[in-house]
């Protein structure tokens, strides 16, 4: 029997480097026999995390804060998924103007309270996106993907 593991993969982007930097996390991932779902944050939902079995977050940093579409995905699935993901693996990607702790800080506060598992530090491009921040963002989707497939989180 070989049932496939889920992928949720929720992001926003204004400015098109955190699609960017999703497109490679998909690209990653796609190396394992995984099923991905990619959402905007203004579109995913409860029943989105619900489906995971991992789940990777992309947000750019606004005014030392997570975007407000990632702030609003948060929200409306918090108290529908409270006790009801307890141990989900995750991870965060953030594309910063200033250092990306204040986004970073915020979802992790917000994740711990649903009791998810990090598996890792974020990947924090400050600046311009280069080469090897979109090569931690490959490693990231595959490191997601073989974690799920292989049982490891």
């Amino acid at each position: 029997m070989n049932t496939h593991k889920h992928l949720l993969i929720v992001h926003h982007t204004q400015s098109g480097s955190t699609k960017k930097m999703t497109d490679a996390i998909i690209n990653g991932a796609k190396q394992e026999n995984i099923i991905i779902r990619s959402r905007s944050a203004l579109k995913a939902n409860s029943e989105d995390l619900l489906w995971a079995d991992g789940l990777l977050l992309g947000t750019p940093e606004n005014f030392g804060y997570m975007s407000g579409a990632m702030k609003h995905f948060l929200d409306e699935v918090f108290y529908d998924c409270l006790e009801r993901v307890n141990g989900l693996p995750y991870a965060i990607y953030i594309k910063a103007g200033n250092d990306g702790t204040g986004a970073k800080n915020s979802i992790e506060k917000i994740l711990s309270g649903l009791s998810l598992k990090k598996i890792q530090d974020p990947v924090i491009a400050i600046g311009s996106l280069t080469e090897s921040v979109i090569k931690e963002c490959e490693e990231l989707g595959q490191l997601m993907a073989m974690g799920l497939t292989e049982s490891i989180f």
